[in-house]
């Protein structure tokens, strides 16, 4: 990935200009802020410009020495992003980069020891994760097309044999030839041909090595209905550079869940009959305490009364994406 060397930053209150143009960068026009907008609760309202369908990257430092990706983005012309990780620090001071080139990954960034994760919500209980030039793709369905832009798969992961989440077609479509796929026992058996031979059947508890991550397949399962039966789905548990995310699947607040440590980014489902209740939802977070939360899966579910009710007194940010 190759950064443009005209940058733009801003410090709360004040407009920062750091000029480090190149010809490349004099040739193109860089991404700028025109404003920023510190809300009530903390959080950050930032608005850029750069021509459209351009790639850019926004990132934070609290000292101007060390910066960090927050997230990179497909230009629409006008881009609004709220940072939602504002309140739980310092300092922040803000810069945009024109990214080279335009076919990268775009989402979320989760910085790592070993690279950045990037973060692509696609629909529902669908997302795509990259990180160094591979693709991961979780509970992938609803045909190529919503793909469209996106390279092939590395690894996919399927929770559960849910016709939301496992679509033996589209993983047919969207895969590498020699793609890894891990996946239930369940989900494995009634898989074509084609796919069981690079199929892994993960039980409960489970861990495997792949692409330079690990894996842990949770329990994912339903206290209160017989939708999810305990032993049949999975969650996953992702260590990559370092840095943990929960992909929770359909679960309830099972103590499972309630139990994990040191968790960067959880992907929790809300919505009923299926898996949990907003306060449901909300207790587990607020138990468990990951760092980053996206609520997913969640449907008609009301996800700014779960970041109200989730808080920000014990340091969770909750992230609101696109995601249906």
């Amino acid at each position: 990935m190759k950064l443009l060397s005209s940058l733009r930053s801003l410090v709360l209150g004040a407009l920062l200009v750091l000029t480090a143009a190149s010809p490349v960068a004099r040739a193109q026009v860089a991404p700028e802020f025109v404003s920023l907008q510190p809300g009530t609760n903390g959080e950050v309202a930032l608005k850029l410009t750069a021509p459209a369908k351009s790639v850019f990257r926004v990132e934070q430092s609290a000292d101007l020495t060390t910066w960090s990706s927050l997230f990179s983005a497909a230009s629409v012309g006008t881009n609004p992003f709220t940072d939602g990780g504002a309140p739980f620090t310092g300092s922040r001071f803000y810069r945009a980069l024109a990214v080279e080139p335009t076919t990268v990954l775009t989402g979320d960034h989760l910085p790592t020891a070993d690279g950045d994760v990037v973060i692509h919500p696609i629909n529902h209980a669908t997302l795509v994760l990259g990180w160094q030039d591979k693709l991961i793709y979780v509970d992938p369905v609803g045909g190529v097309g919503r793909f469209t832009g996106i390279g092939k798969a590395d690894l996919v992961l399927v929770t559960h044999n849910h016709s939301d989440h496992l679509d033996a077609s589209t993983i047919l479509a969207i895969r590498r030839t020699n793609a890894v796929v891990l996946a239930p026992a369940v989900v494995q058996v009634s898989l074509p041909a084609s796919l069981k031979t690079n199929t892994t059947a993960m039980t409960n508890g489970a861990v495997v090595s792949v692409l330079g991550l690990t894996v842990d397949a949770v329990p994912a399962y339903n206290l209160t209905s017989a939708y999810h039966p305990k032993g049949s789905g999975n969650g996953y548990l992702l260590t990559i550079g370092g840095r943990r995310i929960y992909i929770g699947g359909d679960t309830e607040d099972i103590p499972e869940m309630r139990a994990l440590q040191d968790i960067d980014v959880a992907f929790i489902p809300m919505n009923l009959p299926f898996t949990m209740t907003i306060p449901k939802a909300v207790s587990a977070v607020r138990q468990f305490r990951p760092k980053v939360v996206y609520p997913y899966h969640f449907s008609e579910s009301n996800t700014q009364q779960f970041k109200t009710q989730v808080g920000t007194d014990l340091g969770i940010e909750v992230r609101l994406r696109k995601w249906y």
